[in-house]
């Protein structure tokens, strides 16, 4: 009794001291109530306190170790991110024949070699499971499709959800809502209706995050109107709006430039008692900006800073890209410098947004600086970095170093897009390389690039310098006459 009290009020050292106590007079304290402890401990963080307590249940005389104890401890180390230490803990009460893991022990392993997309780790646990052999849960199946669905492997996660059906196990609404999520990212929307229609007709009762998941899928595909029924349905059955689906919906409207329909809905959102966060306003600023409402776009993150939320590398990103479409460099530049005062690391698309500028006003070498700087920060050049300077050195007139840039993006394995292809056609169309360009036209052709019309237009134009692709300058061409 008096370990139960000192247990249940957190004070673990004089519980401890109980627990000896008894022992040291020949008596045994029952499994259940040392749960009670373990439990504790657990919830308050004390997970080193928790094992080193099992240990000492295991090997106290009279106490007959339940599974669920040991599946206790070893959720508290996997949470900890002591996977390993959980999993060598198992391992050991099988070899001493002390407990038997249950499924639900050997889910909760999974679960955290999935959370660490740790192949090796699920799969010895599965090897494991088949073996005893335990017989899966829905537990088990809805992690299983978690990861089989993270690694884009959509036919396993299918040949899971039937052999749920073939065994009768009762799919519940997280299974559902899992399958329906895991189709929708990957543009599967006749799929995950047809899940969903199942649900109705199985009675599962959907839930936000199966609502969540579909409005996610048809505001991607741009289908406005179905998010708007789906918002409507959701509502009426009495299910809680949250800020994920309407970020989600705001996004999916100023994707497609309805940008009334997404601010009347932070208005309706606001008065549900949500406050607008920095998804939001970065959502806002940035449909505004595709639009060219510029003021309007630094309005809204203005507004954002007053309202006292923490603008995020998204934020600098947006300013600094605001102010580089105006022409203002000197701003985009301090709001660069600002940005790493404030501790805000710069990304990837905030260096490239620098390096597009740069090279689009001829400051190429700058560019260049940029990129070098990005590079000892750990960011690697994709293929929008190496497209702005290939571009930059074509408008200057460099296009031999264009065609070097471009072979050294090639030898880091990224591959061009059309604007890259387009850059240096038409830089090497200028200088009457009309052989060169067309067989980076003919490259763009296998490659399944569609060009546009100012690569035919350079193409056109290369075929009226005859004798400049052969090397020539154009005033030595000019000589020649």
């Amino acid at each position: 009794m008096l370990f139960r009290v000192c247990s249940d009020n957190r004070l673990f050292p004089e519980a401890v001291r109980v627990f000896d106590y008894v022992e040291e007079k020949g008596f045994v304290i029952e499994e259940r109530s040392c749960f009670v402890l373990l439990l504790a401990l657990k919830r308050c963080g004390e997970i080193e306190l928790c094992l080193r307590f099992f240990r000492r249940m295991v090997e106290s005389n009279g106490i007959e170790i339940r599974v669920q104890s040991l599946t206790l401890v070893i959720d508290g180390l996997c949470k900890r991110g002591e996977v390993e230490k959980a999993k060598e803990l198992m391992d050991e009460m099988v070899t001493k024949s002390i407990v038997k893991p249950t499924v639900f022990t050997y889910n909760t392993l999974l679960n955290a070699y999935v959370g660490r997309k740790d192949r090796s780790g699920v799969g010895e646990i599965l090897r494991l499971m088949e073996k005893e052999p335990v017989v899966f849960s829905v537990a088990t199946y809805s992690i299983l499709i978690q990861w089989y669905s993270s690694s884009g492997d959509i036919g396993e996660v299918e040949k899971i959800f039937e052999e749920m059906r073939e065994r009768k196990i009762e799919i519940d609404v997280y299974v559902y809502s899992s399958m329906i999520s895991w189709n929708c990212r990957l543009g599967n929307m006749k799929r995950a209706f047809a899940l969903f229609d199942e649900m109705a007709q199985r009675n599962v009762a959907p839930n936000a995050h199966t609502y969540g998941a579909l409005i996610g899928g048809v505001c991607k595909a741009g289908q406005m109107e179905a998010a708007e029924i789906l918002l409507e349905e959701m509502q009426s059955k009495g299910i809680d709006l949250n800020m994920i689906i309407f970020n989600t919906m705001i996004d999916g409207y100023c994707k497609r430039g309805m940008m009334d329909e997404a601010l009347r809905l932070q208005t309706i959102m606001e008065r549900k008692g949500f406050n607008a966060d920095v998804f939001t306003f970065n959502i806002l600023a940035n449909g505004l900006c595709k639009l060219h409402r510029y003021d309007e776009s630094k309005c809204t993150l203005n507004s954002m800073v007053e309202k006292g939320v923490e603008p995020n590398v998204v934020t600098f990103t947006m300013f600094i890209e605001i102010y580089c479409k105006e022409g203002n460099l000197a701003e985009a530049e301090r709001f660069f410098r600002d940005m790493e005062k404030k501790g805000e690391v710069p990304n990837i698309v905030t260096y490239n947004t620098l390096i597009d500028v740069y090279c689009k006003k001829e400051k190429v070498k700058l560019a260049h600086l940029t990129k070098s700087e990005m590079i000892n920060k750990g960011l690697l050049p994709d293929v929008y970095t190496y497209t702005s300077l290939i571009h930059g050195e074509c408008i200057v007139g460099r296009v031999d170093e264009a065609l070097k840039i471009f072979d050294e993006m090639r030898s880091k394995g990224i591959t061009g897009n059309v604007a890259t292809y387009t850059s240096l056609i038409s830089g090497l169309s200028k200088e009457g390389r009309a052989d060169e360009a067309f067989k980076l036209y003919d490259e763009m052709i296998k490659m399944g690039l569609i060009p546009d019309d100012r690569v035919f237009s350079a193409l056109v134009g290369s075929l009226h310098k005859p004798l400049t692709h052969a090397g020539l300058k154009q005033n030595e061409y000019e000589d020649l006459k």
